[in-house]
Formats: structure tokens, C-alpha cells, sequence
């Protein structure tokens, strides 16, 4: 890969994603759902320990919506996205490190030490995209930041591997059975994700901002006017607002299956450990597919790779909601990891033509909120057509049969109207590029 940048801090930079995707596979995608279905909230309908995990997922991400734009302005103000960034990444491994002492049925501790972890991840996240302005001109960003997405597929499938080994094998690691391999799983993300944020801390390196300080309020008033006045000028740049709409809507699909999938599986009867397998599909097949991505969207153009991936996505929603088979997950899993990454990676590059010089945390703050926004969205709406499709769909005395089977189609209707997110994002994309000409 050809770079116009500074080496060592592009692979700083990337080591990150290395480092903290551990905790978006292992922890939100993987062990968490089927831990908090299996062991925390044992006891509970399918529906609704669908609905309790929706809705924590929802909560942590609306606190980081609101706080996000925010923190971006504070941090371009006083130059400090890597030094804001760490100080959220290790509050954030600590809280995962703290799931391993949860017991069992105490779900809402669960969610709680859960909900701490990924605002802290979504949260450094910000500081994380805004510092691909820092890292890498203009011209090199497409492949920049598919690189740090590929890095964070091989980096967290590797850890993802040795945790399904030991949930797997559990006695192969001096482990009295895979309960208590999971809650070591979790202790190994954590640490996991500490250790190698030391590459983003050494080799990234960051401007000091000469601007005189000011007092904590004057710091917030600041950040409150600086976002006023960077909405308005988004409101008045209308391709751009139609860029971080279409945004909001497909990442809130793309959003919803990673942090719903295993769910959603187990619900509709498969295995902890097919989820687990297609999950580890999805992990190496996205890290060679986010790079060719990035070379893809020299030739095609940003755009067109993003409609590519959203196509790709309303085809997962469709085949998802119908699918029986264990074959079929795994096809999903393939086809996840075709388009996962790239639409992560281009989405972020592509934004930073629309961001002027010296606001990238400022600029991100709003992405990353948008993205949050839609998190919120997504996993609360899949949880209530559960809820109110098995409401609907229910017979006065139903048998035990019927319980089941009711709450398999709730289940498949929830994921299904995913689908509307992926459609009206395509539309916005396509209005965005015609203002754009």
C-alpha cells in the first residue's frame, strides 16, 4: 500500500482498531447476547430478553449521541482528540474487565457494566475517526481508513479465536467450564484492548493548540456555540446534510445486525456455537474485503462501493428473515463480511471531504452522534415488532407449541423491518450525490 503519510503513525493509528475491535466482537457481537440470554437474564422470554438488550443498547448510545458533538469541539479547541481518546479507552476496558464478576440472573449489573463499556468505546471512537484527519492527507484516506478497519477485523478475530477455543475447550485452559470461560473472555478483551492502545499513545503524535485556556464552563459554552453554529452550516451545505441523513439511516441497519445478530439467532433456535463460527467468518473475510474496498473506491468512486454495500446489507435483511437453515447463517456471515468494513471505512473517509481544516473532532462529533442516534433507533425498533408482533400474532391459550413458534415469526418480523433503514438511506444517498453535481 503506497502512502503519502507518515508510516508509523498510520499503523499507530490502526493498532487501535486492532485494539479495541476485541471489545466490539468478542463482547458486543459474540459473548454478551448470548451470555445475557443464556445466563444473566435466564428466565425470560425470547422476546423479551430481546428487548431488554435492545433496549440497553439504545440508552448507552443516545448518552453518547448527546455528549459527542460536544467533546469534538473541546477536543479540535485544545488540540487533544488522542489524549481524549485515551481517557476514554481505559474507563471503557475496566468496565469490561468488571462483566467477569457479574453473577448469574443479575442482569441489570450486566447491562450496566456493558452499557459503561461501549459508551466509552463509541465515546474514544470520535477522538478515533477525527485523528484520520491528523494521520493521513486528503488523497490517502479511503485507503487509511480501510486499513485501520481491516486491522480491526484480523485484530479482534484473532482474540475472538482464542476466546471461542476456551469457551470450546475450556479445560484446556485451566477453566472449570465454559460459564467461566466466557466471564474470562471478557477479561481478556479488556486487556486486550489497554495493551495495545500503547501504539496509538507512542507512535500517533498530535499538535499542541497555542490558544490560551479557559475555565471548564467557559470550555462548554464554547463547545455548545461551536456546534450551533457547525449545524448551521451543515443545514446550508445540502449535500452534506443529506450525506450524514443517508448516514443515519443505513448505519442504523448496519448497527442493528452486529449488535442483534447472535440474538436473533439464538431466538429462532440455532446454536451458540454456529453463531459463534459465522461470527469468525465475518472477522476474516471483512479484513482482506475492507482493503480491496479501499483500492475499489479508487476505481469506482466512494459512492458507488457505499450503494454496493447497502445492496449488500438489504440482501442480509431479507435472507435473514427467512432463513432456516445452519447453512444459511453462515452464507449471511459471507456476505456480512463482503461489505461490513467497506461501508464503515468509505462512509468515515467520505465524510472528510466535507469537514474545513482544523474541526475533524468538531466534524466527527456530529457523524459519530448521527451513528449513535441511529444505534438507539435500530435495536429499540427491532425489540418492539418483536414485542408487538407476538402481542399480535398470539392465540388467547396458546399451547406450548404455539409459545415457540409465535415468538420465532416475532422474532423474524423484528429483523425484517431493518430493511426500511437500508432503503431510505439509499434514496438519501442518491439525493446527496445529485446535489452534489
Amino acid at each position: 500500500m503506497a502512502l503519502n503519510v507518515n508510516q508509523k503513525s498510520v499503523w499507530g493509528w490502526a493498532m487501535y482498531d486492532w485494539a479495541n475491535s476485541a471489545f466490539a466482537t468478542t463482547v458486543m457481537a459474540g459473548f454478551f447476547p448470548l451470555f445475557f440470554k443464556q445466563y444473566w437474564s435466564i428466565g425470560a422470554d425470547v422476546n423479551t430478553s430481546t428487548a431488554l438488550l435492545g433496549f440497553g443498547n439504545s440508552a448507552a448510545s443516545l448518552l453518547v449521541a448527546l455528549c459527542a458533538p460536544v467533546l469534538g469541539v473541546l477536543a479540535d479547541r485544545c488540540a487533544a482528540r488522542k489524549t481524549l481518546l485515551i481517557c476514554l479507552a481505559y474507563p471503557g476496558s475496566l468496565a469490561t474487565a468488571l462483566l467477569w464478576a457479574v453473577p448469574k440472573g443479575e442482569w441489570g449489573w450486566a447491562i450496566i457494566c456493558y452499557g459503561l463499556g461501549m459508551i466509552c468505546f463509541a465515546g474514544a471512537n470520535v477522538f478515533y475517526d477525527a485523528l484520520l484527519v491528523v494521520v493521513a492527507p486528503a488523497p490517502d484516506r479511503d485507503r487509511v481508513s480501510s486499513l485501520g478497519y481491516a486491522m480491526g477485523y484480523l485484530g479482534g478475530g484473532l482474540l475472538f479465536v482464542l476466546n471461542i477455543l476456551m469457551v470450546q475447550q475450556p479445560q484446556w485452559f485451566g477453566l472449570a467450564n465454559s460459564e467461566q470461560a466466557i466471564r474470562y473472555a471478557f477479561l481478556s478483551v479488556a486487556l486486550w484492548w489497554a495493551g495495545f492502545t500503547i501504539f496509538l499513545m507512542v507512535w500517533v503524535h498530535e499538535e499542541k493548540n497555542v490558544s490560551p485556556p479557559v475555565n471548564a464552563f467557559g470550555f462548554l459554552m464554547q463547545g455548545c456555540m461551536q456546534l450551533k453554529n457547525t449545524i448551521t452550516r451543515i443545514f446550508r451545505l445540502k449535500s452534506a446534510l443529506l450525506f450524514l441523513l443517508s448516514y443515519w439511516c443505513y448505519m442504523d441497519g448496519v448497527d442493528t445486525i452486529i449488535r442483534m445478530a447472535v440474538d436473533y439467532g439464538l431466538s429462532i433456535g440455532f446454536t451458540g456455537r454456529d453463531l459463534m463460527l459465522a461470527l469468525l467468518v465475518v472477522q476474516f473475510i471483512g479484513f482482506p474485503s475492507a482493503l480491496i474496498f479501499g483500492k475499489l473506491s479508487l476505481r469506482w468512486g466512494p459512492c458507488n462501493c457505499i450503494f454496493a454495500a447497502i445492496a449488500g446489507y438489504a440482501a442480509v435483511t431479507l435472507w435473514g428473515a427467512f432463513m432456516k437453515q445452519r447453512m444459511d447463517f453462515y452464507i449471511l456471515a459471507v456476505i456480512i463480511g463482503l461489505f461490513q468494513g467497506g461501508i464503515q471505512a468509505l462512509s468515515r473517509s467520505y465524510y472528510t471531504r466535507f469537514i474545513p481544516e482544523g474541526q475533524s473532532a468538531e466534524y466527527f462529533g456530529l457523524f459519530n452522534m448521527l451513528g449513535k442516534f441511529s444505534a438507539v433507533i435500530g435495536p429499540a425498533f427491532v425489540g418492539v415488532v418483536g414485542l408487538i408482533s407476538r402481542k399480535i400474532l398470539m392465540p388467547a391459550a396458546p399451547t406450548s407449541e404455539q409459545l415457540h413458534d409465535v415468538g420465532q415469526l416475532a422474532s423474524r418480523w423484528g429483523i425484517g423491518s431493518i430493511l426500511v433503514f437500508f432503503i431510505a438511506g439509499a434514496l438519501l444517498l442518491f439525493a446527496s450525490i445529485r446535489n452534489d453535481d
